[in-house]
């Protein structure tokens, strides 16, 4: 009886665990793909709306500041865990799997890169946020 009890225990301290190192593999899974958008907004076989997407996704992903700031209860990280991901979702659906796997191969190889156009764009919608909201009250 004890050392199934004790065995009971180990179980559970270890799911913890399990479920940690899942979210650290999606982690990586997600900025690996964010690389890889990046690099399909580039490469030539890859269609125009799926470039569109791919590039507004790795732009806004590998921006600098985010569309809603993380200090906002709740909502701050809500990009974080379902827009990114939803838009990754639907760029790499976008894109043929040929070059899907051919990009995951390259990406794995580089570095995260930086871009200020998703930067840009999220200061343009605040500027224009805070115009209209200027306006509204004047």
């Amino acid at each position: 009886m004890i050392g199934s009890r004790r065995r009971i225990d180990i179980q559970q301290s270890a799911q913890p665990l399990l479920m940690l190192d899942a979210l650290k593999l999606w982690a990586r899974t997600l900025k690996r793909d964010v690389v890889v958008l990046w690099l399909a907004a580039r490469d030539p076989r890859v269609p125009w709306y799926a470039k569109a997407v791919a590039g507004a996704v790795a732009a806004y992903a590998l921006s600098p500041i985010d569309l809603i700031p993380d200090f906002i209860p709740i909502l701050g990280y809500l990009d974080d865990l379902i827009i990114v991901p939803l838009g990754i979702w639907l760029a790499i659906s976008l894109i043929p799997p040929d070059i899907i796997s051919e990009l995951r191969t390259k990406a794995a190889t580089r570095s995260k890169p930086r871009t200020w156009v998703g930067l840009m764009i999220i200061l343009a919608i605040w500027a224009a946020v805070a115009l209209i909201l200027i306006w509204w009250l004047l």
